[in-house]
């Protein structure tokens, strides 16, 4: 009995480290929030500013008139994939 608790235990204790794994894997591409089929590489976005934060959480966009549509009407957009605002930028706004 006390080696088939251990088992458990160690079965346990592996899953929840696998899953805390798992979940700090950020993702790296998310659905653009205007044109909501197409893939948008995380990073890249960030560095060629193609991206808009609204109410704490951060819009990427694909394309040059992504930015324009949802800045005329965000909250149409804001159940769109999104992200939390980077602690950086809530900084920088403060």
């Amino acid at each position: 009995m006390n080696k088939f608790a251990f088992v458990l235990a160690a079965l346990a204790i592996s899953s929840a480290a696998f899953a805390q794994d798992k979940k700090a894997a950020a993702p790296t591409t998310i659905k653009c929030a205007v044109m909501a089929g197409k893939d948008v590489n995380i990073k890249d976005a960030t560095e060629h500013k193609m991206f808009a934060d609204y109410k704490g959480n951060r819009y990427f966009f694909c394309c040059g008139g992504c930015p324009e549509a949802f800045k005329k009407d965000s909250a149409k957009y804001a159940k769109a994939p999104h992200i939390a605002t980077p602690k950086e930028a809530k900084a920088k706004k403060a």
